[in-house]
């Protein structure tokens, strides 16, 4: 119904940057909100950060100063500009959309997933 596809993630060396990206497909008619979430091994599912329709955004206090989250409502793309990276950002990096259908239902979709590595 509405498909994801991650792309940008692999091998960087600690203050390395990266950026990911996530496309949204499918009968969308409104992408309130856009974000990334990460799980690092043997740790929760955690927020990174989201942004709205409006383009408000929220970060987590681990990241702040140092990620930045961005969207393009036309290409229903939202992106991820990482910098300073560090060995702690290793991790699962999931996109994640949450909208509502042309046929007027919500969707809430996860995308499957890219690999993020920090290190030397």
């Amino acid at each position: 119904q509405v498909q994801l596809v991650e792309s940008g993630g692999g091998l960087v060396q600690p203050g390395g940057s990266l950026g990911l990206s996530c496309v949204a497909s499918g009968s969308i008619s409104r992408l309130n909100v856009m974000g990334w979430y990460r799980q690092a091994p043997g740790k929760q599912r955690e927020l990174v950060a989201t942004i709205t329709s409006g383009g408000s955004t929220n970060y987590a206090d681990s990241i702040k100063g140092r990620f930045t989250i961005s969207r393009d409502g036309f290409k229903n793309t939202v992106y991820l500009q990482m910098n300073t990276l560090k060995p702690e950002d290793t991790a699962v990096y999931y996109c994640n959309v949450y909208g509502r259908l042309r046929t007027g239902s919500l969707f809430d979709s996860w995308g499957q997933g890219t690999q993020v590595t920090v290190s030397s």
